[in-house]
């Protein structure tokens, strides 16, 4: 699939000496085990190269995968750097992406705003880390993949794809977690990683849960302001992780989660099941997958605005559509 367009991507990554990897904002699983996945496989393939992995932020939820680099500026002269997982140049997490000589944009969401003087976009993946993987099994002669990288790229396909439970999972997606799992990959303290809770985090989850709140037509939402944040000691991070706590009520095709910023707007997280959030996220300074989105609103009013054009849309796939629960 797309053998020219990774061809070319090879031929980039082989024709420089230094290489940058960067991501998008507010890091998921996905785009911090892509990026880790790909500097681990191009350390180990190509040893004399000067490979980075640069951004302006973090996440702490997935901080057992280790740390990332500090880059002066005068380094990205004449560097090629590699953006994984981000849909708009708006969204890198890297503020010097500019000075590089060349950009790769490699993605999985609907390319709304080209950019890069290579763009490798499949939305219909169910990770980026299942393109990178792919990248790398296609040319599993010439590029060196590790168990630790294999590690990396399993982790975001398993998060990304919601444990390959969402649409956009193929048989392409378990092929190459399999080729994946193959490399030795120790799932259980991965899994343990990825979904074991402090005693904290899991009291927080049951206050929230008495909080969920439905619209008329079952739009399940919470809101997480900055009040309750300090006081529970949360981070914004632990608040967007909550918008899982309502993926499980029937009826609720959709749930959507506010978390309060410092500056007074919301940050907003999206999700359904048979019907799409990402055009609505579209109309609120943000988009995404067609079943998980993000977006951000700036006053109460907008959020209420929010909320009656998604319950909108579930009474109207509600009332065209059949077999949903």
């Amino acid at each position: 699939m797309n053998t020219k367009i990774k061809s070319d991507i090879l031929n980039k990554i082989k024709a420089y000496d230094r290489i940058i990897v960067s991501r998008h904002i507010r890091p998921d699983g996905d785009c911090v085990g892509a990026t880790k996945g790909l500097c681990e496989v191009l350390r180990d393939t190509y040893p004399k190269k000067e490979i980075y992995l640069v951004n302006d932020d973090y996440c702490d939820y997935m901080a057992f995968l280790g740390g990332e680099d500090t880059l002066p500026p005068e380094k990205y002269e004449g560097a090629l750097l590699i953006v994984l997982d981000t849909a708009t140049a708006a969204r890198i997490s890297n503020k010097n992406y500019a000075l590089a000589k060349e950009l790769i944009k490699i993605d999985h969401h609907v390319d709304i705003a080209p950019y890069g003087d290579i763009s490798w976009v499949e939305d219909e993946r169910s990770a980026c880390c299942e393109m990178i993987a792919d990248l790398v099994l296609t040319f599993r002669d010439e590029l060196v993949i590790s168990k630790q990288a294999a590690t990396y790229l399993y982790t975001g396909i398993v998060t990304d794809s919601g444990r390959f439970r969402y649409s956009s999972v193929s048989g392409e997606t378990l092929r190459i977690a399999g080729a994946l799992l193959d490399f030795g990959i120790d799932t259980e303290t991965l899994y343990a990683h990825l979904y074991l809770d402090e005693f904290d985090a899991l009291k927080n989850k049951a206050y929230f849960l008495s909080k969920i709140k439905r619209t008329k037509n079952g739009v399940a939402y919470l809101t997480v302001d900055l009040a309750t944040q300090q006081r529970l000691h949360m981070t914004s991070e632990d608040a967007s992780a909550l918008v899982s706590t309502m993926d499980a009520i029937k009826g609720s095709l959709a749930w959507i989660i506010f978390i309060e910023n410092e500056d007074g707007s919301y940050r907003v997280r999206l999700r359904s099941r048979f019907m799409t959030v990402n055009k609505l996220a579209e109309n609120y300074h943000g988009g995404g997958h067609e079943c998980a989105a993000g977006a951000t609103v700036y006053s109460t009013k907008e959020k209420g605005r929010l909320l009656r054009e998604a319950d909108r849309l579930i009474k109207a796939y509600k009332e065209t559509h059949d077999a949903w629960l």
